[in-house]
């Protein structure tokens, strides 16, 4: 089977030379432009979910022997999380390659951070049934190598951190206000306004969940405070 130019970009960028490229095809083919000739990315993303899901408790496991449970897990979950993965898909441009139907295209879905999550856990699998556990594990150990160096501060949680700074200095709970929305329905933004009772605050804004978002504004907030301690 014949491979795209583009196809093949990516897959130098991906780290993977696939001997079936059906597979990276059915990976990077989404639902809104599935057809019975050309089924979508669904059980590849399932699959793919595990496969990625075992590298990262091993590589956790094997990089500090000496961790808890439960240090392992808010790094695994920082690890495995859908921005994460959406982050990891951005850098090598899974975007561009993606399959969509002309609704999904026009409502901006090769930005949308799940889609793109989702589809980088199929290419996982993708590369998983092409050539094994070892060359899935190569690819990924590859592409998370930063974020396993930096994943006992990727794994705090702003907004957990942030609330015990608030309590163990006399104060309630931050306050989270959504003080802007615009975009459409399909694609909000948000802006979030954390406060203090001291009255310190800040603002994040941006696509995705409000959840997201207000981790932003909680991280912005906790910036702000460590550079005036």
């Amino acid at each position: 089977m014949k491979i795209s130019a583009e196809l093949r970009a990516f897959s130098g960028r991906l780290g993977h030379d696939f001997a079936r490229p059906e597979l990276l095809q059915r990976a990077l083919t989404h639902g809104s432009i599935a057809s019975t000739t050309r089924p979508d990315n669904q059980r590849l993303e399932f699959l793919g979910d595990r496969v990625l899901g075992l590298t990262m408790a091993e590589a956790l496991f094997s990089a500090d022997r000496a961790a808890s449970e439960g240090q392992l897990a808010p790094r695994y979950n920082a690890l495995v999380k859908g921005e994460t993965c959406a982050a990891v898909a951005r850098e090598i441009g899974l975007g561009d390659v993606l399959k969509l139907g002309r609704s999904e295209m026009l409502s901006g879905g090769r930005r949308k951070e799940a889609l793109l999550a989702d589809a980088l856990e199929a290419v996982i699998a993708a590369i998983y049934l092409d050539a094994g556990l070892e060359a899935a594990r190569g690819v990924i150990l590859k592409h998370w190598a930063d974020r396993l160096k930096n994943v006992d501060s990727d794994s705090r949680d702003a907004k957990t951190v942030l609330q015990e700074w608030a309590q163990a200095n006399g104060m309630t709970p931050p306050r989270y206000v959504q003080t802007a929305r615009s975009g459409p329905d399909h694609a909000p933004e948000f802006e979030i306004t954390v406060r203090l009772d001291d009255g310190r605050e800040a603002i994040a804004s941006g696509q995705g969940t409000k959840r997201s978002i207000e981790q932003a504004a909680a991280q912005a907030l906790l910036d702000r405070i460590e550079g005036t301690t």
